[in-house]
């Protein structure tokens, strides 16, 4: 039987004692006499609710040798909580899983600082969680390689031989990265020339989702100083959704030879709980076979990836109602996330707390399992049809959900959902 908490938790909930994801909020519902708005505040999620960490906080009852006298959760980011490492999120967890226990009486009776401290989530605007000073996002599902080099390069050989030697990323722009549910204005640029006209310039013609996971880098590393990758795991506080939204033809046409750049770089949605390591501890599995075997740098003494159920669901324009496109898993990811931030910092790079590790686009081996638009309508040679509303790639007005669950033994451990909605070009 799961966990019991004196503020109800629905069985359907994705945030009951055993998840406690953090996030970033700023309260709706509380006016200022200057007419300023609240400042943003660390929480985490329990049923329905989030817990103001900043109330717990001054209230002193982060009580631990860690988090005593730390001002973390009096910021407003998450950026110094995580970079404390993992004594100090072990302390957090197991303190906020004790407070918000049924048996505990310290929040439960205290009328006054628990209508302080815990806010209806439709009391609340969620934000980014940290502060992201660099993006990095790879390209770690085998599947999805596959499928891509063989729509670009023919299936002879759809994947080149470096890929199954590193974790091929490229680095991102952090300063387009949104939290759920922000508007996503269709980019515009330039896509390949036909015959002899010139290349096309204008909106998109290709765009695309891509259903991804991103890691929250705790701890950094000092300059210079590579990450072990047996050590790597403590320097992840936690995972996130991701949507790394593509304009495909725009990509197409700049991607050689330095790789993605404009058809990337408009826009990067996240959700905004940050599912920790510990949370998803009990649904750990062995990670894949690595064929050939992987560098010393590489060869993990725990080779383990995650159990994430992942779905990818479409409102298209006009409708009411989404429909299914997705269903895939973190576990086909070949590149474990400890092996994506050991090679990282093989060369010395250093990262800092609250960097955004995405894993890059994570597709199944199945037809339903595919986790772009790219993939699931090839090209668009082959369209969609959603609710009789057919699709090569997004239209004005589609609205994107993903979201992903973990289903435990009488709980779940869920990341709520990442959603953003495709406004037209500006002109």
């Amino acid at each position: 039987m799961g966990l019991r908490s004196f503020v109800e938790v629905f069985p359907d909930s994705h945030f009951p004692l055993e998840n406690l994801p953090y996030g970033v909020f700023r309260p709706t519902s509380t006016a200022r006499g200057d007419g300023s708005r609240p400042a943003p505040r660390p929480g985490v999620a329990i049923g329905d609710f989030v817990l103001d960490l900043s109330v717990i906080s001054a209230a002193g009852l982060f009580d631990g040798p860690i988090l005593r006298d730390s001002p973390c959760f009096l910021q407003p980011c998450l950026n110094m909580f995580v970079g404390m490492g993992r004594p100090a999120w072990k302390e957090a967890r197991l303190t906020l899983q004790r407070l918000l226990s049924a048996e505990d009486p310290t929040l439960r009776d205290n009328t006054s600082l628990r209508e302080k401290s815990l806010l209806n989530m439709n009391e609340v605007e969620m934000l980014l969680p940290t502060v992201i000073g660099d993006y990095t996002d790879f390209f770690s599902s085998m599947h999805h390689a596959k499928n891509c080099g063989t729509i670009f390069r023919g299936p002879e050989n759809p994947i080149p031989v470096n890929w199954f030697h590193l974790p091929i990323a490229y680095h991102g722009r952090a300063s387009s990265v949104v939290i759920s549910g922000t508007d996503i204005i269709r980019p515009r640029g330039q896509g390949y020339p036909t015959e002899k006209s010139p290349p096309y310039f204008g909106p998109t013609q290709k765009l695309d989702f891509e259903l991804e996971m991103a890691a929250i880098v705790g701890p950094g590393n000092e300059l210079g100083k590579p990450i072990n990758v047996d050590e790597a795991a403590d320097h992840i506080f936690g995972l996130v959704l991701m949507n790394d939204w593509s304009a495909r033809d725009i990509q197409a046409w700049e991607y050689v030879p330095l790789g993605p750049f404009l058809g990337k770089s408009f826009g990067t949605t996240i959700s905004p709980w940050i599912v920790t390591l510990d949370a998803l501890e009990p649904f750990a599995c062995d990670g894949p076979k690595q064929d050939p075997q992987p560098l010393p740098y590489l060869a993990e003494s725990k080779h383990i990836n995650y159990d994430i159920p992942l779905e990818v669901w479409i409102k298209p324009a006009g409708h009411e109602h989404p429909v299914i496109l997705t269903r895939s898993n973190f576990n086909n990811l070949y590149w474990t996330l400890t092996q994506q931030l050991a090679h990282h910092t093989i060369n010395g790079c250093n990262l800092r707390p609250g960097d955004l590790l995405g894993t890059g686009t994570i597709s199944g081996p199945e037809a339903e399992s595919l986790g772009c638009l790219l993939e699931l309508t090839w090209n668009g040679q082959k369209p969609l049809n959603l609710i009789g509303a057919a699709r090569k790639f997004l239209e004005d007005g589609d609205e994107v959900f993903f979201t992903a669950c973990c289903k435990g033994k009488d709980y779940n451990v869920g990341f709520g959902s990442c959603t953003g909605k495709v406004l037209p070009a500006i002109p």
